[in-house]
């Protein structure tokens, strides 16, 4: 591991004074100690910003819920206002990593997760997203993890959080902390696709700190579901998730439909004129795979991974079926 200078701010306009292109906040560092290790991370400066006060999770003037960036997933995931109005969120927080990690990782971190690509883990081999300009192996090596939508000829990784694909289905918000002021992003601006610029995961700048996210006041807590498709029942990231929420009008036809994808793209994968084509419809099979063709229409496989494109239709059939019904 390269040497590095440490520091731990006790505030936030300090801890953002430190901050540059050359360092990283730490929080949990269930992602960052590991890239680390692997010195495919290499800061000069860690600053730990464990101090700093963003633990609370509150209600907002808006009707809907403020959560604190070092807000650990176990907390998250097991807070009544959660569980109660975002049961999406808790779900999908359970289905990821492991106990000991969801007691550490936080939720800002989440956010800002490298991708698990086998190639950008491994120096020996070039990776554009390492080092830009370098090549990307998975294109013509094995690549049965990667996307199916939004890749570039530069980057076929995929994001491989599960919280995140709960957030972007729920139209959260990220604020974030700037040297000349606040931002506030909306999940769907937060993450990039590679394009020709790989390296850059979301649009922070490198001086930016993670402040939380923010919650919307519908949550979907009668209809919504999290199906994640993976080799093995635990401690495994998706081949392919679906988070869904689902609103029914009296008639029991859908008012508003939600739905974001993980395990195919850069970023948690979103798609307006599917969701509308389901609007004003019965919550039935035909609906639902005429959807779910649409979301995959520009899917593009790779050699190993075309079976992703029927596996994602399927998840996204099955995951609208069961919170139409209200599965828990």
């Amino acid at each position: 591991m390269t040497p590095f200078a440490y520091s731990r701010p006790a505030g936030i306009d300090e801890a953002v004074a430190l901050a540059g292109p050359h360092s990283r906040f730490i929080a949990g560092g269930t992602n960052l100690v590991d890239l680390m290790k692997e010195e495919v991370e290499r800061p000069e400066r860690l600053i730990d910003i464990n101090a700093l006060p963003l633990r609370e999770i509150r209600d907002t003037d808006a009707g809907g819920l403020s959560v604190g960036a070092l807000v650990d997933n176990a907390s998250l995931a097991a807070h009544p206002q959660v569980t109660a109005r975002y049961p999406l969120i808790s779900r999908a927080i359970l289905a990821g990593a492991s106990p000991q990690l969801r007691n550490m990782a936080s939720t800002g971190g989440n956010l800002l997760q490298r991708t698990r690509c086998h190639y950008f883990y491994d120096r020996a081999v070039p990776c554009n997203k390492r080092e830009p300009g370098s090549g990307c192996p998975a294109r013509d090596g094995l690549n049965r993890q990667h996307a199916i939508l939004g890749a570039s000829e530069h980057c076929v990784a995929v994001h491989p959080s599960d919280l995140c694909v709960a957030l972007a289905a729920l139209n959260a918000l990220v604020h974030v902390r700037g040297p000349q002021a606040h931002r506030c992003l909306t999940f769907e601006q937060f993450h990039r696709l590679p394009g020709s610029r790989p390296q850059e995961d979301n649009i922070l700048a490198a001086d930016e700190l993670v402040l939380g996210i923010e919650l919307p006041g519908e949550g979907f807590p009668q209809h919504c579901a999290y199906l994640k498709v993976r080799d093995r029942a635990s401690y495994a990231f998706a081949l392919v998730s679906v988070a869904v929420g689902l609103l029914l009008d009296g008639d029991g036809r859908i008012a508003q439909v939600n739905i974001a994808l993980g395990g195919v793209a850069h970023k948690p994968w979103r798609d307006a004129e599917a969701e509308d084509l389901l609007l004003g419809c019965r919550p039935e099979a035909t609906h639902f795979q005429r959807c779910a063709d649409h979301l995959l229409r520009g899917a593009r496989p790779l050699r190993d991974n075309a079976f992703k494109i029927e596996l994602a239709r399927r998840s996204i059939v099955r995951a609208l079926h069961m919170a139409a019904g209200g599965a828990q």
